[in-house]
């Protein structure tokens, strides 16, 4: 799969050696002369320019990109590179980065971005899933579909202790993608039951989440 990268900063760079190690082709574009550290990630195409620019996006060849990361410091190029992405080249995926969450609303599919990444709502997310026991707990959103990753760890009193995945009713646009259960990652089948201190993460509409909490904790 090839990826475009707009940003080649230590974000940039970062995403660039995850997806090169997992064998996928990357373009890592930057028009800053400083960031062109092409030795850092020897395997990745590398070009200077201006993601903002039809002509430097021209050269980049982005309608032969399945995936464009919008990962620079700048939210406003981040907005303007995806919506070019998306309307004048196709691409299929926008992930784009968000650096100032006052401008999280903004990164939906108005301009362009199926996928909007927030580190502090993340870090703060993933916090609150440390420290939270019997709540739901938004980890991620996917802008394309509106559904939401959310996490719920069963405490003791959870009224599905000992019940299997086929006895607890769902809300609709609502689904159960895994257990984490002793550092283990569980694909949830219908007979497996549902022990204190499971770790459920849910793929939910927002509707859907404020749900969940009541299939499992008496209210």
């Amino acid at each position: 799969m090839r990826i475009a990268i707009a940003g080649a900063g230590n974000v940039g760079r970062a995403i660039a050696r995850e997806l090169l190690d997992n064998g996928h082709q990357v373009l890592l574009i930057d028009r800053d002369p400083k960031a062109l550290k092409i030795d850092s990630v020897p395997d990745a195409e590398w070009l200077m320019a201006d993601a903002c620019e039809i002509a430097s996006l021209d050269n980049a060849q982005l309608n032969k990109c399945a995936v464009l990361v919008a990962a620079t410091g700048d939210d406003k190029v981040n907005l303007v590179a995806s919506l070019l992405g998306k309307t004048e080249y196709g691409v299929p995926r926008v992930v784009a980065r968000i650096n100032h969450p006052k401008n999280e609303w903004l990164f939906d599919q108005s301009w362009g971005v199926d996928v909007a990444v927030s580190t502090p709502r993340i870090i703060a997310a993933l916090v609150e899933e440390a420290v939270s026991v019997g709540d739901v707990v938004r980890l991620f959103s996917f802008r394309r579909g509106q559904a939401n990753l959310v996490e719920l760890t069963l405490p003791d009193s959870s009224t599905c202790i000992g019940k299997t995945v086929e006895e607890v009713t769902l809300p609709d646009d609502a689904s159960l993608a895994a257990i984490v259960r002793d550092g283990r990652v569980i694909a949830p089948a219908p007979s497996d039951v549902f022990i204190a201190g499971d770790e459920l993460l849910f793929v939910a509409s927002a509707t859907a989440e404020d749900l969940i909490k009541g299939c499992f904790i008496a209210q």
